[in-house]
């Protein structure tokens, strides 16, 4: 795959490019700019020739397709019966707040974290409860556990939505850290939500754990979601799943993605799973992307360190979402996103979109041909007065 091939443009039916202005090169909203792999568009051709697209109801080999893939690549044994489909991860831990808690109840996040998670919290009736990352002098961020404890000792908190890897700061949290955080949650009848769509961007020296993966014995209830939306540029199919082992919690679930009416999904999203999980010439497609991903990142560092030395760039371990402390050359987030559009003619996400603690922060979406990379992280640069 030749990844630097510049496939989207405007004018391609693609909403980061066509929402922003011809000069504006847009590095913000999370999906890529890469042609997926060619065996899923060969499979959609055929799909599409079929020339039926009534509503689905994904086959066995469906199910067998996501257990294959995340027993084969990640170790992670996962029976056909736990899996729920439903059209993308967002409605499916909107539809498993809903499941699980009542209005007023509190769902815990560790910020800064995910945007939509704030909406799907509140949307429920729900309140935000956050437990802050610590930043280490390097911008590494982890868990504040003594907080976090205290967060989930609260009564009034019913779930805690887990980002694995997170996004936005890119850590890919190892077991010993999973395992502290469920422990944590079993101990205090906290479920866990864990948002899993980022597992397959890994940079080198750095692996995925699934939650599903730990120990029974420091485990409570959970519910994991995945899909391979993020890892082949497929969200526009939306298809993702729902795992979860307790039946009991698995029929509430259900009966809620029924009500939230997101109980069917595409046609096209089926088989490109399908064929993403099962052909192997996928797999070496997206192991040359996040060979890719982490050539961008090196070039995006390269840049802002020699030409703004004072901000401080989290090391990536996973995702394809690079995270940048500007400290303070960012008087407010918000403006900085309005003045890099306006004046430096590149689309970056305000850190605060992912809560208070993203102060003086953005992030820079990697996954796009390097050249657009080097040259939308130098409109930053240049925006701030490097040389």
């Amino acid at each position: 795959m030749n990844f630097d091939e510049k496939i989207v443009r405007r004018g391609s039916n693609c909403y980061k490019w066509d929402v922003a202005s011809e000069d504006v090169i847009p590095m913000w909203i999370a999906d890529m700019d890469f042609k997926t792999a060619q065996p899923i568009i060969d499979a959609l051709q055929e799909r599409v020739a079929h020339g039926v697209f009534g509503y689905v109801k994904p086959p066995k080999e469906y199910f067998e397709a996501v257990c294959g893939w995340f027993g084969t690549r990640h170790g992670w044994h996962i029976e056909p019966k736990e899996i729920i489909y439903t059209s993308g991860v967002v409605p499916a831990i909107s539809a498993i707040i809903k499941a699980l808690t009542m209005p007023g109840d509190r769902v815990l996040l560790t910020t800064p974290v995910y945007n939509c998670f704030f909406s799907s919290i509140r949307n429920n009736g729900c309140q935000v409860a956050t437990s802050s990352l610590k930043a280490d002098e390097n911008g590494r961020y982890s868990i504040d556990f003594e907080d976090f404890e205290e967060q989930c000792k609260d009564p009034k908190t019913r779930v805690f939505i887990l980002c694995n890897p997170h996004n936005p700061t890119s850590r890919v949290w190892t077991r010993d850290e999973l395992s502290r955080m469920a422990q944590i949650c079993k101990d205090n009848d906290v479920f866990v939500i864990s948002d899993e769509i980022h597992c397959e961007i890994m940079m080198p020296g750095f692996q995925y754990t699934p939650f599903g993966t730990l120990d029974d014995s420091i485990t409570g209830n959970y519910a994991v979601c995945t899909s391979p939306s993020k890892a082949f540029n497929i969200a526009g199919l939306q298809i993702a799943n729902i795992i979860c082992r307790c039946p009991k919690t698995r029929r509430k679930i259900d009966r809620a993605i029924n009500i939230n009416e997101v109980c069917d999904v595409n046609p096209f999203g089926v088989i490109a799973l399908m064929t993403a999980y099962t052909d192997p010439r996928c797999k070496e497609w997206l192991d040359d992307l996040n060979d890719y991903i982490h050539g961008n990142y090196l070039a995006a560092k390269e840049l802002i360190e020699r030409l703004i030395p004072t901000a401080t760039i989290t090391p990536q371990e996973g995702t394809y979402l690079m995270w940048v402390n500007f400290h303070s050359l960012v008087e407010n987030s918000h403006k900085m996103e309005d003045g890099l559009i306006a004046n430096a003619k590149v689309w970056v996400n305000p850190g605060t979109l992912y809560g208070d603690d993203g102060e003086h922060c953005m992030r820079i979406n990697l996954a796009t041909q390097r050249d657009r990379v080097v040259a939308g992280v130098e409109r930053v640069c240049e925006y701030f007065g490097g040389k």
